[in-house]
């Protein structure tokens, strides 16, 4: 495989806009991001602009994409570092020092040829190297209904915790009455070794 595994940098930010819209109209992104095209593509240049910044100077959060020999972006995954003490960004409170993969985006033309493989490696490598916190587990949440991620992620190690929460934002709640059912994100966990 001649894809390079790297952490973004600041001033790369058109680049990751541009994967993230890319990632928003793939026909997964319903189940597979709590996001849509058409907010993210209204987000002026400085949301990107910080966001970058933020996921390549490495402090709570770091984002790695996989570039094609050409130059191509054609995958990420980005890193939250979650502490018991901090706000819950996403999911249930942390428990311990842990990281959270979210983001994960691999183009369709090279999925299956070990991409998605090499950016976990290198974000979960990553995870387990830090030492201020050192982190205990790293998660994920995987939609019920994408059960293609939820296998890849099995695949790789991560087994699911019996956790599970609703998929955030406008709908029924569990519980609430009439029939109606909200969808689950479950959660996945590789704990430290």
């Amino acid at each position: 495989m001649d894809y390079v595994m790297r952490s973004v940098r600041a001033e790369e930010w058109p680049q990751a806009r541009q994967l993230r819209l890319d990632a928003l109209q793939d026909p997964a992104a319903p189940v597979a991001f709590l996001d849509s095209y058409e907010a993210a593509v209204a987000r002026p240049d400085a949301f990107w602009q910080d966001r970058t910044a933020a996921a390549a100077e490495g402090g709570d959060v770091r984002q790695f994409v996989a570039e094609s020999p050409e130059g191509e972006w054609v995958g990420t995954v980005t890193v939250l570092i979650e502490r018991p003490e901090d706000d819950v960004r996403f999911g249930l409170p942390a428990e311990v020092n842990q990281g959270h993969l979210v983001g994960v985006f691999v183009r369709p033309e090279v999925r299956g040829a070990g991409v998605t493989d090499a950016l976990f490696r290198v974000a979960v490598d990553w995870a387990w190297s830090l030492s201020a916190p050192r982190l205990e587990r790293v998660r994920l949440y995987v939609h019920e209904k994408n059960p293609r991620a939820a296998a890849f992620y099995r695949r790789f190690g991560f087994v699911p915790s019996g956790q599970r929460m609703p998929v955030p934002g406008p709908g029924p709640g569990p519980g609430s009455g009439a029939g109606e059912r909200r969808d689950w994100e479950l959660e996945y966990v590789i704990e430290r070794g």
